[in-house]
């Protein structure tokens, strides 16, 4: 049986190529540039999961109903901005929840003044658009034809259904990121993108070192100025939050050096849990954040020779997510293009399995909060730690098949084609 996380047992099949492949071929998740091109007509579905979005957005607005809480961050910190107040104090602008905070750069805010024009319900129902018309930019860049099933089937994912909820940014950042690196290869633009992404949410930075490793320095160049470029522009319109930011919130906003709650799904919030916040235990999920970093270095260099950019960008995309100090569990949205590529190869079992892991399921059967989280038994710890388990195990079986790979590669080159050793 495959792991759910296994990211090397599907591939996406190249147009005018014969689906047949040697029984010595590694199954991959390989893309060929024709394929991206579909990618500039989106889906019907996520065109019309847009419009019920907004329909939505317009009842919520007019019965008072309150959805979209993060929407509510990003709007009150726009509002924070208009009015010259500080964006790391607490933000009060109805209805936010006072327990939180802006945590994203301060150049991100002024992106967000355009919300802060109309009603939570509604800048709701904007980010929610822009994200359904995300799920169909990231399926396009997945799937030669993408049936309504995809898009409207991926809305199980707990990723997806918690980020559409909440009125998050994480599904327009991974389209945005998969855009680039995959669509934009060889363009004058690419690496812009990537750049942006980064300037709103520090994570999608790893990506740079994705296209150095790949070998596009240039793009990677271009998305490190673009990424300066627009904190720079920040700290002049902003010094004293970008001060503040650089200093105190990137780590403080969501205690991020000691936070175990269950949502944390990351290597940090692994360790924090497993060792009951032990004092040296931050500086345990660094070290384990440099390993993974190096390992996936590897695994991202060694898919790239092999040609499968996708199963590259995959790779970094949940490197991205484990090494962050404080990964939620919606910040997951690499499992769509995952459980996509692998239905599109037919690989139903593991792509049921995948999706199976990723519809947060398992949250559901261990307590959670008030500290809870530090007395799991082990079997709790298994169910609640889910997504770090399913993307460890799945990197080292990656790891694990690219080495057999390898190994059977080099052994059958010591061959001429008559069978024969060669001297």
């Amino acid at each position: 049986m495959r792991s759910p996380a296994s990211i090397s047992s599907v591939g996406v099949d190249q147009p005018g190529v014969s689906r047949r492949r040697p029984k010595d071929a590694p199954l991959s998740l390989t893309v060929s540039r024709p394929l991206l091109r579909p990618a500039r007509r989106l889906p019907t579905a996520s065109v019309v999961l847009a419009g019920v979005f907004a329909g939505v957005a317009v009842l919520c607005w007019l019965a008072g109903w309150q959805p979209g809480v993060d929407t509510s961050v990003y709007r009150s910190a726009a509002l924070a901005l208009w009015h010259g107040q500080p964006l790391y104090d607490l933000l009060a602008a109805p209805p936010m929840i006072p327990e939180l905070r802006f945590t994203y750069p301060p150049i991100a805010a002024p992106l967000f003044l355009p919300l802060a024009a109309l009603p939570n319900q509604l800048a709701w129902g904007v980010l929610a658009m822009a994200s359904s018309v995300s799920l169909g930019v990231v399926a396009r860049l997945t799937l030669v034809r993408c049936p309504w099933i995809a898009v409207v089937g991926v809305l199980a994912v707990e990723p997806v259904w918690r980020s559409l909820g909440l009125g998050q940014v994480n599904l327009v950042l991974l389209a945005l990121v998969m855009l680039d690196v995959l669509a934009l290869r060889g363009s004058r633009f690419a690496g812009v993108l990537v750049g942006l992404a980064a300037a709103i949410k520090l994570t999608p930075l790893i990506f740079v070192a994705h296209l150095a490793i790949t070998g596009r320095w240039r793009d990677a160049a271009r998305a490190l100025g673009t990424f300066a470029a627009l904190h720079a522009v920040g700290a002049v319109l902003l010094p004293a939050d970008s001060a503040r930011f650089w200093t105190e919130a990137m780590l403080g906003g969501n205690q991020a050096t000691r936070n175990s709650w269950w949502g944390n799904q990351s290597l940090n919030g692994l360790i924090q849990r497993l060792s009951g916040e032990a004092s040296w235990a931050f500086a345990a999920a660094a070290m384990a954040a440099l390993v993974c970093l190096a390992g996936c270095a590897v695994l991202v260099r060694a898919l790239h020779l092999r040609a499968e950019p996708v199963a590259a960008v995959l790779v970094t995309g949940f490197c991205g997510v484990l090494v962050s100090p404080v990964s939620w569990s919606h910040h997951w949205v690499w499992a769509v293009p995952l459980v996509l590529l692998l239905a599109r190869r037919g690989r139903w079992l593991a792509a049921a399995l995948t999706a199976a892991v990723f519809t947060g399921g398992s949250f559901a059967l261990v307590p959670q909060d008030n500290g809870v989280e530090l007395w799991w038994t082990p079997l709790q710890a298994l169910l609640g730690n889910a997504y770090v388990l399913a993307a460890l195990a799945g990197l080292l079986l990656l790891a694990v098949r690219l080495a057999l790979t390898r190994t059977g590669t080099t052994g059958s080159g010591q061959a001429d084609r008559s069978g024969r050793p060669r001297r």
